[in-house]
């Protein structure tokens, strides 16, 4: 299995937010406990025929134990695109998609499909988080339980990992600075199709969404627990 290619911010776009926010970084630390992994369609159907994605799992993973270990959450996102040979989401289906093409998405990613299960090689754990979607994004209220299931653990802040980069994982990351959760993105536990698509997502939620940080930079600065107060 090979490894993430490694992603580098064009400077041009650091530019930009240097003249925007003065700093690099918006969140220096999540707080553990606040904080959930999400795993957005980290699904046979999709992961099958990507490369760049079946080479994220071994992070991915890496992540999940992480959280874990660590007291946050880890949520699995799987999307779910028909029921009963109809589409959750005609326009769509109707419109972006052959007709052959179209109903190839809706009928592999309709629940209890091989296609719309985890990939079995997914460290996915019995007391994680399991949400289905029906639009790109997991933070589109009535379309995703996704919310209500955070919620349910006080999760303030959220790592988006899974595929693809600049569909489902960059517009789930939109959504959710919106709503008001703190957002960051790793660049190499994210997989798109084409390296350009892969590397606009992340310039995109950079400037105006969230941080795009790596697996280390994640573990080794961001998901830390609060220093001691050490006053009296």
């Amino acid at each position: 299995m090979k490894s993430p290619a490694p992603f580098e911010m064009p400077a041009y776009v650091i530019d930009r937010v240097m003249k925007k926010r003065g700093r690099i970084r918006v969140f220096e630390r999540f707080e553990p406990s606040e904080t959930a992994l999400v795993v957005i369609d980290m699904q046979e159907f999709y992961v099958r025929d990507v490369p760049e994605a079946i080479a994220i799992i071994p992070n991915i993973n890496r992540l999940a134990a992480a959280m874990r270990a660590r007291g946050g959450a880890v949520a699995w996102v799987k999307m779910v695109a028909g029921k009963d040979g109809e589409s959750l989401w005609p326009i769509y289906h109707d419109y972006f998609f052959t007709a052959e093409n179209g109903a190839r998405h809706r009928d592999n990613l309709t629940e209890g499909a091989p296609g719309q299960a985890l990939r079995a090689d997914l460290d996915a754990q019995p007391e994680d988080i399991y949400a289905s979607k029906s639009r790109f994004s997991a933070f589109v209220p009535g379309k995703s339980d996704l919310m209500e299931k955070l919620g349910e653990r006080g999760i303030r802040n959220v790592v988006i990992v899974g595929m693809l980069t600049n569909f489902c994982c960059e517009t789930s990351a939109r959504d959710a600075m919106m709503l008001d959760y703190r957002v960051a993105m790793v660049s190499d536990a994210n997989a798109a199709r084409y390296a350009e698509d892969h590397n606009i997502g992340f310039s995109t939620v950079f400037q105006s969404f969230g941080d795009v940080v790596t697996v280390e930079e994640l573990l080794g600065e961001m998901l830390v627990a609060a220093a001691p107060d050490k006053a009296g």
